[in-house]
């Protein structure tokens, strides 16, 4: 039997749909008539259109989320991210303190996460996507570039290198540093993650690249849930 898990993002929506004893993961521009098919489970962190009637009672909550001492406000994927990691990190018999969790998405999120599987803070700041925007936005001459690669460069001639170098490597020093004050190991996630590990590993600094990290968690939500 056919199951679909979506996760409505700020500018993608992601899928997971299991077929013949597997799961299979995507990654997609919104798409509403993809929706409108039964699905096992849905949340939401982005917009919702108004042309989809998602079932009210396949909504999963952070409730429905184990992770320890989640404050109500906590998005439901930094909750499903948070919790994946922790299963692997609990599965590989890691013995830090804890882990963030490094979400680089539309907003570039970091989720501290102990040894016991409890939220303990973060920071948010807004993704590559939107630091590119707010430079159009708020200047008159300067137009946001795209997320083409970022070259090597640290310091590029041209006007569009300059601005995808500066807002990656403002990104990555935000990472930097909150790995350098917690000391603890870097699981990573989100749209830009492949742009992030380069850049990381630069630096010399070991992450756990897992793409779909926060689908593994909502999956192994809606198993949790089924098995209730």
């Amino acid at each position: 039997m056919l199951k679909r898990c979506l996760l409505i993002g700020n500018s993608r929506w992601h899928w997971a749909e299991r077929d013949n004893g597997s799961w299979q993961y995507s990654h997609t521009n919104p798409d509403p008539q993809k929706a409108k098919g039964p699905l096992s489970a849905w949340a939401a962190v982005g917009h919702i259109p108004n042309d989809i009637n998602l079932d009210p009672a396949n909504l999963m909550k952070l409730k429905d989320v184990p992770l320890q001492k989640s404050p109500p406000w906590l998005g439901i994927d930094r909750a499903l991210g948070s919790w994946s990691a922790f299963l692997k990190s609990q599965k590989a018999g890691n013995k830090s303190n804890g882990f963030l969790v490094v979400d680089a998405g539309t907003v570039l999120s970091i989720t501290r996460v102990t040894s016991q599987g409890e939220f303990n803070g973060g920071q948010l700041v807004g993704g590559l996507s939107l630091q590119l925007s707010a430079m159009e936005y708020g200047t008159k001459y300067l137009k946001n570039p795209g997320l083409k690669e970022v070259i090597n460069n640290p310091f590029p001639m041209s006007t569009a290198d300059a601005m995808r170098r500066g807002a990656i490597q403002a990104l990555i020093g935000v990472v930097v540093e909150a790995q350098s004050l917690s000391r603890l190991p870097i699981w990573l996630c989100g749209g830009d993650a492949p742009m992030f590990a380069k850049e990381l590993s630069k630096k010399g600094i070991e992450v756990n690249h897992y793409p779909n990290l926060v689908l593994e968690g909502m999956v192994d939500v809606l198993e949790r849930i089924r098995q209730d």
